[in-house]
């Protein structure tokens, strides 16, 4: 499926979703929450296991992970939570270039790396989610006053 018929795709997915627009948001919250910690091989059953707690939409929260964490942006955030808990703890910790970005080559590579890695997506997470809420909620507001016309 090239990306045009996929973007098209999860287009009419999202506007097909039910529930109240609440929901859905805090869902899509969820989802890039989670997809934006270093947690992945996790994502799915953290995700599952927040939406099944707090009672949100679990669409909308797979759909959001999956948009904010996705191969070709794993790169750029593994990067920049990195640094970003280095210089919260005072870059005591080495300076790494990352070659597998999954959590077992992270936690083998030691503490020294997850540490910061770990602290900088709980960092970085919520800049992303709390905006993908108020966002996610008025395009479900937008869209359904537009199909109601």
């Amino acid at each position: 499926m090239n990306p045009k018929k996929k973007l098209k795709y999860l287009y009419e997915h999202f506007i097909s979703l039910k529930g109240d627009p609440k929901s859905i948001a805090f869902g899509m919250a969820i989802g890039i929450f989670i997809g934006v910690t270093p947690t992945i091989p996790f994502h799915t059953i953290l995700i599952i296991l927040c939406t099944f707690i707090l009672r949100q939409n679990f669409t909308t929260a797979y759909l959001g992970s999956w948009l904010i964490m996705n191969p070709l942006t794993i790169p750029f955030f593994y990067v920049t939570q990195y640094n970003l808990g280095r210089f919260l703890l005072g870059n005591s910790h080495p300076q790494i270039i990352f070659n597998d970005y999954s959590i077992w080559h992270i936690m083998h590579m030691g503490w020294c790396v997850a540490y910061p890695l770990l602290l900088g997506g709980l960092m970085m997470a919520p800049v992303f989610a709390i905006p993908a809420y108020f966002i996610t909620h008025k395009a479900v507001l937008k869209i359904r006053e537009k199909h109601h016309k």
